[in-house]
């Protein structure tokens, strides 16, 4: 029998009520494993009502002890760390350690907002004026609302609600329809950590909901992770609502790889960050500009026997490399795009299409592939192809290489491998990418810093986790103050100065 999932409203589980629902897979069989509601405005109603009932009281609440809620957040899932890693692996795909790394890339934004009650503190001027003092307070918005990709079901989440909870804020939570099950699970251990039901609350839905949460005068602002399409879109609509919007979008993230890098390095970087949770990462490096030749032959020899040996498995398999990708729309997307890199000339040099997992024929699997003597006129290199599918385009020199990378639609992340101090120094100046990894292939910020990329890859001035979180999730009251001393001024009819 189907399991029938449902919302999460008021700190109930709620059935939906639209008759609408999505079918999720478990991709490792190509199965459906369950089916999610679909909610239509009468659930999101529900959702904001409930969000505005409980949200005054717990704004009110000293952040302190907001602050304890989220530890008690940190505690629980780390006492549910492996089931929580076994449900998102067999929903999504991505192997149960990419999952548990998925987990902890959003604990660490919850361990951050631990630290609530220091993040929200104003600024103070005492005699900034003859008698007058001046201070600043952060407020929370109201009801806030996330839209979240089905790529990182843990972690994106819970970079969007725990900060926003910390700071006062309710939050209406949609996750991706296609892997709901650890957002719910999330949205139960929030309660079970103290959270007053209502806070969070968790509704399904395609773009009809998203839709609505867009529209719906009561939500003050909106966060949202997915594709450039869409981000523009709900940036576009949501600030022309008068809303706070934040979108990430698509991401093209190229490696740069100087002729003094050590290339073993670099071929271990390029396998685990080209292929890792089969391509399905908006910080997946999916183009290497090797600089010359001589060291981009250097790297294909080395490259190319990698990719072949790519131990493609199960979601459970320990020793798999990657697993299965998110849907069969997935994997035929991807296939596609393979064929429209050979038909434009570039040299196909491993080729994933063909890959069939034995007895499990029905899921959804895609082998790794690579392809050399890319150009940037090709739509393999300007279109995100999200699966595990690495360009190699070579560069003639330096210069070449980072106008590449300029000259690119999308500027989310980059990396530089050199032993060059000089060069990376140069090459991070220069740059016009949002996050730049020396050495590194994944530059993903850690909690304490913001996550954002440039250009169409992000919409909206502020950043994800770190200060943009808590900027994002408040408004700024400055106050100006003067108590009565007998001073007599009488009327003023300009601007007040302090002269």
């Amino acid at each position: 029998m189907t399991l029938e999932l449902s919302h999460f409203i008021g700190g109930q589980h709620i059935a939906g009520k639209s008759g609408q629902f999505a079918d999720v897979f478990t991709p490792m069989t190509g199965e459906i494993s369950a089916r999610v509601p679909l909610a239509g405005q009468a659930e999101l109603n529900a959702a904001v009502e409930n969000a505005k009932a409980a949200q005054p009281a717990w704004a009110a609440l000293n952040p302190q002890k907001r602050g304890r809620v989220m530890m008690e957040f940190l505690r629980l899932i780390q006492r549910d760390y492996t089931a929580l890693a076994e449900l998102l692996a067999s929903e999504h795909g991505k192997t149960v350690l990419d999952a548990r790394g998925d987990i902890q890339r959003g604990l660490e934004v919850v361990e951050f907002t631990c630290g609530i009650a220091h993040l929200l503190k104003g600024e103070y001027t005492d005699g900034a004026g003859p008698g007058i003092d001046i201070y600043s307070m952060r407020q929370p918005l109201g009801v806030v609302a996330g839209i979240t990709p089905f790529n990182f079901p843990a972690m994106i989440p819970m970079w969007k609600l725990a900060p926003a909870i910390a700071c006062g804020n309710a939050f209406i939570l949609k996750p991706s329809e296609r892997t709901p099950s650890v957002p719910l699970r999330l949205a139960e251990l929030m309660l079970e950590a103290g959270l007053p039901a209502g806070i969070l609350n968790v509704v399904h839905g395609n773009k009809d909901v998203v839709d609505a949460i867009i529209d719906h005068p009561d939500i003050k602002a909106i966060g949202f992770v997915g594709s450039t399409t869409i981000a523009e879109y709900i940036y576009s609509r949501g600030c022309s609502a008068g809303k706070r919007v934040q979108c990430f979008g698509g991401a093209k993230n190229h490696m740069v790889i100087m002729p003094d890098a050590d290339l073993d390095q670099v071929t271990d970087a390029l396998v685990g960050a080209g292929y890792g949770s089969a391509g399905e990462r908006c910080m997946a490096i999916s183009v290497a500009v090797p600089i010359g030749e001589k060291t981009a032959d250097a790297l294909l020899e080395r490259l190319v026997p990698r990719v072949e040996s790519l131990r493609i498995g199960l979601s459970n398999d320990n020793d798999a490399d990657f697993g299965p990708l998110i849907s069969r729309e997935a994997v035929n997307r991807v296939r596609d795009y393979v064929d429209i890199g050979v038909k434009e000339g570039a040299t196909l040099r491993v080729d994933g299409r063909g890959f069939t997992m034995q007895g499990y024929e029905k899921g959804f699997y895609m082998g790794g592939t690579l392809f050399d003597h890319v150009t940037p006129k090709m739509r393999i290199y300007r279109e995100e192809i999200f699966g595990p599918v690495l360009s190699i385009a070579r560069a003639a020199n330096y210069e070449q290489a980072l106008h590449m990378t300029n000259e690119h639609e999308y500027g989310n992340g980059v990396a530089i491998f050199t032993r060059d101090g000089d060069a990376a120094r140069d090459f991070v100046s220069k740059v016009q990418v949002g996050m730049v990894g020396v050495n590194v292939p994944i530059p993903v910020p850690l909690a304490y810093y913001t996550f954002g990329g440039w250009k169409r890859s992000a919409f909206g001035d502020l950043n994800q986790h770190g200060p943009d979180a808590i900027r994002f999730y408040t408004k700024t009251k400055t106050v100006t103050s003067r108590w009565p001393s007998g001073i007599k001024d009488g009327a003023s009819f300009v601007i007040p100065t302090m002269n």
